[in-house]
């Protein structure tokens, strides 16, 4: 059986482009669109769409993806709620909180929030 460490481990490991396509499955399945899913990985990122496009093109694993990210967006702390039976706000290690961040906020979408609220405006 893993360990949580390992489990961690293998998150941070993961290509993004493996999931990404899931996080749009998620979006579109509740009437929304890729572009929806972009628009909160860009706000939260700072990665623009050419970006975004090169890291999944390479692949990139999580670890890679949030600690190469241009600026995680200032107001990602007011992100809050639980996600995977964890509350994001309290999530200690500083990588899997971020890795969180994207999946509460497109839990929100896939919800119908509004993305004015998605994006802590």
């Amino acid at each position: 059986m893993a360990t949580k460490a390992e489990n961690i481990r293998r998150v941070y490991r993961m290509p993004f482009a493996s999931v990404y396509p899931h996080y749009i499955a998620k979006a579109e399945k509740k009437g929304h669109t890729k572009a929806e899913v972009d628009e909160i990985i860009y706000w939260l990122t700072g990665y623009d769409q050419r970006a975004l496009k090169q890291r999944i093109d390479d692949k990139t694993d999580f670890e890679t993806f949030f600690n190469d990210a241009p600026q995680i967006n200032p107001n990602a702390s007011k992100i809050t709620g639980v996600i995977c039976g964890y509350r994001v706000e309290e999530i200690e290690e500083e990588l899997m909180q971020k890795i969180r961040y994207l999946d509460k906020l497109i839990d929100e979408l896939a919800k119908g929030k509004a993305m004015e609220k998605i994006l802590r405006k």
